[in-house]
């Protein structure tokens, strides 16, 4: 995927860097900046602190302390972490991209798990049943992590199911709450404002700052939601 990308990095601030690939078809950018992100990932060099994918860029923050200690030439951090993450993406590129994972999400829908659906449901003239159905037969992709720690933007909503941004965002949504804005459907990771409207929710943690890997998913894994009725929501939620 990465054969004939041509990468331009600039700094960002004193710690992060940005990589951007001109002159790209931009409904697809999202892909190439999930095959940098998991390729400079993948290289686990001490001195990467984070690497952030989004629509059409990677931000990669770094620690300049690391970079001085490891590379004592007299070049600015940036230039170090530049010439590093360019030489990453060359050997890299040359390597197969790894197969998507399919991550399931368990979701209970509407009630007070998803105080919109009956209302989204109604917008989309499909009964709350249907809605649910069409939602859960969906095939989504995770094009970018962004808006908060581990929150996925996922493409891939039946346009039927498209919804506006309430009016009036709410000051505190549960995390774990799924959502629907626009052509797009997301789950909260954590609790926080927000302005999509609630279908459902899920009991699994999107994130989790013990875990190796903070984030449950990546930008271009595949996800599939299946519903889950109140009781077993009770017991996922109970046992973790």
């Amino acid at each position: 995927m990465l054969a004939a990308v041509e990468p331009a990095v600039e700094p960002l601030g004193d710690r992060a860097l940005v990589v951007r690939v001109p002159g790209r078809d931009l409904l697809n950018d999202w892909r190439v900046m999930a095959g940098i992100a998991e390729c400079v990932q993948a290289a686990r060099r001490e001195w990467i602190v984070d690497v952030v994918a989004a629509y059409e860029t990677v931000t990669i923050v770094y620690d300049p302390m690391r970079l001085a200690g490891l590379f004592p030439e007299e070049r600015l951090p940036y230039e170090r972490a530049a010439a590093e993450v360019l030489q990453i993406l060359a050997v890299e590129s040359a390597q197969p991209a790894a197969e998507a994972r399919l991550i399931d999400i368990p979701v209970c829908y509407g009630g007070i798990y998803g105080p919109d659906l009956r209302e989204s449901a109604a917008r989309s003239e499909l009964s709350e049943e249907h809605f649910i159905e069409r939602h859960a037969s969906g095939s989504y992709i995770v094009t970018m992590i962004g808006f908060m720690p581990g929150f996925p933007y996922l493409t891939g909503l039946p346009p039927q199911l498209a919804q506006p941004r309430k009016a009036a965002p709410r000051s505190r949504v549960p995390a774990g709450s799924v959502g629907i804005a626009g052509s797009q459907t997301g789950v909260y990771p954590l609790e926080s404002p927000g302005g999509w409207q609630l279908i459902g929710r899920t009991p699994l943690k999107l994130f989790d700052y013990r875990r190796e890997s903070p984030s449950l998913l990546q930008a271009g894994d595949r996800v599939r939601f299946v519903p889950i009725d109140g009781k077993r929501m009770a017991d996922l939620e109970g046992s973790r």
